[in-house]
C-alpha cells in the first residue's frame, strides 16, 4: 500500500436525492499517540477489538474507549492483519523481512514467524475460512504467498500479472485481488491455490480498495482517478463508475444497511449504495480527516473506524514535499449513523 504524501483538497461529490441518502457522521476522536506510520486496520467482532498496523508493531485498540489493549512487537514493515477466528489465530504481513507473523488471538502471544521465501513485500493479507489459507499479496515480486493456517507453513506461490493491493474473499473459496499498475481485477482458486482469470476495469486507474458484496456478487473496487468501479464477480464486466475523493486505500461492504464505503486521503469517506435495481449512486460523503485513508467496519453497530495524525505543513520550495506526522497525534475516527 502506497502513502500518499503530498497535500490535497477537498473533492465535491455528487449526492443523490434525500430518499436515499445515509446520514454518517464524524462521532468520536480520540488521540491513541505512539510512534509508527499506519496501513490498513483490521475489526475483530469476536473480541470487540481494532487491530491497528504501526510500521514495526500493531496496536490492539478498544474503539469504543480509545485506549491501546496491547501491542504485538517485531512486525517490520507491518501492512495488514488477517484473522482467522475458527483457528484462534491471526496473521500479520510484514513486508521489510519477508514473513507473516502468526500469534494467538486470546493471548495475543506470537507463535511462529513464517518466511514468505519467493515472495518479496507481503502487503495486503486476506484468510480464506474454507480452504483454511491464508494469502499474503507481495508488492514487489508481484506473487501471492500461499500459507496453510492450521499447520502453519508456506504450501505455494502463486504469480500475478502484476502488482497486487487489496483482495476479498467470496465465501466460497475464491479470492479477488487488485492489480495496481495493469487496471485489473485477477481471481483466484483458493483450494487449487492459482489464478483463474484476470479481468481489465474500464475507467479505472490504479485499483487500491476492493470490496464485495457476496450475496448480490458484486465488487467495489476504489481508483487513483477518483472512481468507485462495480464489477460483477461472476463475469468480470463493469456495471457502474461512481465518484470518489483523491487518494482512495480502502473500502468495505456492510451486508445489513446494503452500502458501500470508500475512504480517501482527502479527509472524505464516501457511501454507495444500489439505489434501484442494478443502479448505484453516491448516497453520502463524510468529511473526515486530512490522511484517514484507511478503515474497518464494525458490524455489530455498523460504525466506521479510520486513523489518522496530524501533519507539519511541507515547505513550499520542496521539490516532492513529504507531510511530516506531529509527534503524539496518531488518531482514531469513529463514523457512525445518526440515531
Amino acid at each position: 500500500m502506497r502513502l500518499l504524501v503530498v497535500a490535497v483538497a477537498f473533492t465535491s461529490i455528487f449526492v443523490c436525492s434525500a430518499s436515499v441518502a445515509a446520514d454518517y457522521t464524524l462521532k468520536q476522536k480520540f488521540v491513541i499517540g505512539g510512534e509508527g506510520n499506519w496501513d490498513y486496520l483490521t475489526y475483530d467482532a469476536m473480541a470487540d477489538r481494532l487491530f491497528v498496523s504501526r510500521g514495526t508493531h500493531v496496536q490492539v485498540i478498544d474503539p469504543a474507549k480509545g485506549t491501546v489493549l496491547a501491542e504485538i512487537p517485531d512486525t517490520p514493515g507491518v501492512h495488514g492483519i488477517a484473522l482467522a477466528d475458527d483457528l484462534g489465530k491471526g496473521f500479520i504481513s510484514n513486508g521489510r523481512d519477508n514473513s507473516v507473523t502468526v500469534f494467538d488471538l486470546r493471548s495475543l502471544r506470537t507463535l511462529t514467524k513464517i518466511k514468505t521465501e519467493a515472495g518479496e513485500n507481503p502487503d495486503f493479507i486476506a484468510y480464506d475460512s474454507i480452504s483454511k489459507r491464508v494469502f499474503a499479496f507481495n508488492g514487489r515480486s508481484h506473487n501471492v504467498s500461499v500459507i496453510d493456517a492450521a499447520e502453519l507453513k508456506l504450501v505455494a506461490t502463486v504469480p500475478l500479472d502484476g502488482k497486487p493491493e487489496s483482495a476479498v474473499t467470496d465465501g466460497t473459496g475464491t479470492l479477488f485481488v487488485n492489480i495496481e499498475d495493469k487496471d485489473a481485477i485477477t481471481k483466484l482458486d483458493a483450494s487449487k491455490a492459482e489464478a483463474v482469470a484476470t479481468w481489465p476495469i474500464a475507467g479505472c486507474h490504479q485499483p487500491a480498495a476492493l470490496a464485495i458484496d457476496r450475496e448480490k456478487r458484486k465488487l467495489f473496487t476504489g481508483c487513483q482517478n477518483k472512481r468507485l468501479v462495480v464489477v460483477d464477480a461472476n463475469s468480470g464486466r463493469d456495471v457502474a463508475a461512481l465518484p470518489i475523493g483523491e487518494g482512495v486505500d480502502a473500502a468495505v461492504f456492510d451486508p445489513d444497511t446494503r452500502l458501500v464505503f470508500s475512504s480517501q486521503d482527502d479527509g472524505t469517506l464516501t457511501i454507495v449504495k444500489e439505489v434501484t435495481p442494478g443502479a448505484y449512486g453516491v448516497v453520502q460523503s463524510v468529511v473526515t480527516q486530512l490522511g484517514a485513508r484507511t478503515l474497518a467496519l464494525n458490524p455489530k453497530n455498523h460504525d466506521l473506524y479510520l486513523v489518522t495524525a496530524e501533519f507539519e505543513i511541507p515547505a513550499a520550495d520542496q521539490a516532492r514535499p513529504r507531510r511530516t506526522i506531529k509527534a503524539g497525534t496518531f488518531t482514531l475516527l469513529v463514523v457512525s449513523a445518526r440515531n
